[in-house]
């Protein structure tokens, strides 16, 4: 899928559905937060949000305090939710329109966090490029939050197919300079009452 496809496939699931409508919806990203909070940044740290979409990560790290914190998704409508949700609150966060695999980052971040993104990216080169925008955009001590499908977790989501993973796998892509910090299982349920099984892992590039 190239980026116009994904472009057009993200901006019609997000002007179709509502906020609750859709399987990854969560009242509050605890366990992205606990993640957060584990990697010890101040409030003053940088950090980005990869295919945010409509989540209510922003919120929250707005509301304790985080003063430099930017979305990145590829749905301009997805976005336009997000900063009418937060009105006057969201006077500082950084929004950026953009294909991950294809962006490039004009800053360094302390944090990237990314749930459930990257699981879409089932090419090989695709995923390739997605680690070089991690390699340039994390600055050395930074650290590195992606949450994907387990691999017992769906093979599709969205209409879409995905790449299941462990930590092992996102290693690879991140590349050696990255060490595990920690990884977690998460069992997601849907507004809708199924279970997704997720993994979490985190990591921090070498100082």
């Amino acid at each position: 899928m190239d980026t116009l496809q994904r472009h057009d496939h993200w901006q019609t699931v997000f002007r179709s559905k509502g906020e609750r409508d859709v399987s990854w919806f969560q009242e509050r990203p605890d366990v992205s937060l606990e993640m957060i909070a584990a990697t010890g940044v101040g409030r003053e740290a940088a950090i980005v949000d990869i295919g945010g979409g409509a989540s209510r990560l922003v919120d929250a790290l707005v509301a304790e305090g985080f003063a430099h914190v930017s979305v990145l998704d590829i749905s301009e409508a997805a976005l336009e939710t997000v900063r009418a949700r937060l009105g006057g609150q969201g006077a500082n966060v950084q929004w950026i329109v953009a294909d991950v695999t294809r962006w490039q980052p004009a800053q360094s971040y302390d944090v990237w966090h990314d749930r459930a993104a990257f699981h879409f990216l089932t090419s090989a080169d695709d995923r390739a490029a997605y680690g070089e925008r991690v390699r340039q955009a994390v600055r050395p001590g930074g650290h590195v939050i992606i949450a994907t499908f387990a691999l017992d977790g769906p093979e599709r989501c969205s209409g879409l197919p995905v790449m299941r993973h462990d930590a092992a796998s996102i290693g690879v892509v991140l590349g050696a300079a990255f060490q595990l910090i920690e990884s977690r299982r998460h069992d997601h349920r849907t507004p809708g009452g199924a279970v997704q099984r997720f993994q979490f892992s985190r990591f921090q590039r070498a100082a």
